[in-house]
């Protein structure tokens, strides 16, 4: 029986190691993460690498839009034109952060895990720039393809 316990842990650990995300870190990829265009912002969307509720992993919606996942350790960018936005996460119930994104402003909105009753709900935060930019760096790309580094 003890065997069978062992066995059924190791194999949740598996499991729950491989949904963290995976990839280049952000100082490794920054240099081929293009400008972005002078008429629009730059959405950052990351969650902190953490093993509570790493198997969550929902869309994140800009404006009802699909454009990406929230996953643990891992990051992404959006860039669009000035306006009114909405990021958006479900699980059992939907969470959403609404804000205004300048010309040429960068946004940090963060993605985290609370306490939910059958499943943990994904939180998106609208981050200080200073702390978002630092947080950001200790997680890994996990958007489109980018183009090679000059």
């Amino acid at each position: 029986m003890l065997l069978i316990l062992r066995r059924v842990f190791l194999v949740c650990l598996l499991a729950t190691l491989g949904a963290c995300a995976s990839g280049p870190k952000f100082n490794e990829v920054k240099s081929a993460i293009p400008a972005m265009s002078a008429d629009q912002g730059r959405i950052y969307v990351y969650r902190p690498g953490s093993m509570v509720g790493a198997a969550i992993q929902p869309e994140v919606l800009l404006n009802g839009e699909k454009v990406g996942e929230s996953k643990p350790g891992g990051f992404f960018y959006i860039d669009r034109p000035a306006g009114n936005y909405e990021v958006a996460c479900s699980t059992e119930v939907e969470r959403k952060v609404g804000f205004v994104l300048e010309k040429g402003q960068v946004r940090y909105i963060k993605t985290s895990i609370g306490m939910g009753f059958l499943v943990g709900r994904v939180h998106p935060e609208l981050m200080d720039p200073t702390e978002g930019q630092t947080e950001l760096e200790t997680t890994s790309y996990i958007g489109a393809p980018l183009p090679a580094a000059k």
